[in-house]
């Protein structure tokens, strides 16, 4: 075999490795609120990382809030055993959970005891991180929770003194509104980018219970003019010059619902008024034909809908073919990875999370 044959080959071999390499950078990010034992229900060899939802303040510190939080925490950990590829993250705060985020991080020592705390849990646990899911600096959040304009300025300190005390060890990360007020003036994305490992856009609720107008509740594109998207999110960000590989598209496994809808467009972009909606691993017996419901797909915001028209209802959410092109599209773009709320709406098998890996292995 001659010397440039040689060369040849471990060129193609070498391309080879390095795109199979890449295909494996994708991560896969579950938020998980089950306990120590409905987690073994799901293939957590295809998730790269499960974050624990939720720890709260408590005298402004980190806090795990019962013993059902411990013993699943604890096990999630041991699951790295054979899980080489897993991290496991704590998550603070949540829709609700973040009542004194404003007041506790406002003070130089609020953020210092709050790092130091943080640093104390993961190492207790052998965890491997924070994601902050304050829900929102700056703007208005859950109602009643306090927030103001120094929340922004403050979540920055925040972040630094969180990645001093952390250190590289542990992963720091942090849940983003996908909507652009969060976008334009929640935080300041080029300060505290460099010190996070990646932002998980919460790419879903983009109409939501307070909407009174039915719409995709998490498209991957826009079909008109300034409606929210995934895909304008991430736009957003990369024109910021935030790197690729630190943003992470979010996924719903669970819909939306409106009642009193009318049968206009298929009940899409319609008054309506919000109700309970549906998990993932119950769309098969409840949107049925025999229950009302057709099933429909906007092919410019790829993403699904239904509408049953004898009880005037209407659905949006993720399904498979509309996961796997969010999926599609955090690999074509380069980007971090996929999140999703939450594994434990997912059917354990050949559900959401086995779409996600089936595109990431597939490239």
């Amino acid at each position: 075999m001659t010397t440039n044959i040689k060369l040849i080959i471990l060129l193609l071999l070498t391309t080879c490795y390095a795109n199979s390499q890449n295909a494996k950078k994708l991560d896969i990010i579950a938020y998980y609120t089950g306990d120590n034992k409905l987690i073994n229900e799901y293939e957590v060899n295809k998730l790269t990382h499960i974050i624990y939802s939720f720890c709260h303040l408590k005298n402004g510190k980190l806090n795990v809030d019962t013993q059902k939080d411990s013993l699943a925490i604890k096990y999630l950990v041991s699951l790295k055993s054979t899980n080489p590829q897993l991290k496991v993250m704590l998550s603070l705060g949540g829709w609700g959970g973040c009542e004194t985020c404003s007041d506790v991080f406002s003070t130089p020592k609020g953020r210092e005891d709050f790092a130091k705390s943080v640093k104390e849990v993961n190492a207790y646990f052998n965890c491997d991180g924070l994601d902050l899911d304050w829900e929102y600096p700056t703007i208005e959040g859950f109602p009643g929770h306090h927030y103001q304009e120094a929340d922004k300025k403050n979540f920055t300190e925040l972040i630094k003194i969180l990645r001093q005390t952390l250190g590289n060890k542990n992963e720091l990360s942090f849940a983003s509104g996908g909507f652009q007020k969060y976008l334009d003036e929640s935080v300041e994305w080029k300060k505290i980018m460099p010190l996070v490992d990646r932002v998980n856009i919460m790419s879903y609720d983009l109409v939501n219970g307070y909407s009174k107008v039915t719409g995709h509740h998490t498209p991957l594109f826009s079909t008109k003019k300034d409606e929210e998207s995934t895909d304008k999110a991430v736009t957003y960000l990369l024109k910021l010059g935030i790197p690729a590989k630190k943003i992470v598209v979010g996924a719903a496994f669970y819909t939306r619902v409106w009642k009193d809808v009318s049968n206009s467009k298929n009940g899409l972009y319609q008054s309506g008024i919000a109700t309970s909606g549906v998990n993932f691993k119950e769309y098969t017996t409840s949107f049925t034909t025999a229950n009302g419901w057709n099933y429909f797909w906007d092919q410019k915001a790829m993403a699904a809908y239904w509408y049953n028209e004898k009880e005037k209802l209407f659905a949006t959410g993720d399904d498979i073919p509309s996961v796997k092109a969010k999926t599609e599209y955090a690999i074509k773009n380069k980007l971090g990875g996929i999140m999703f709320w939450e594994l434990v709406l997912d059917s354990p098998r050949n559900g959401m999370v086995d779409a996600i890996y089936q595109i990431k292995t597939a490239k």
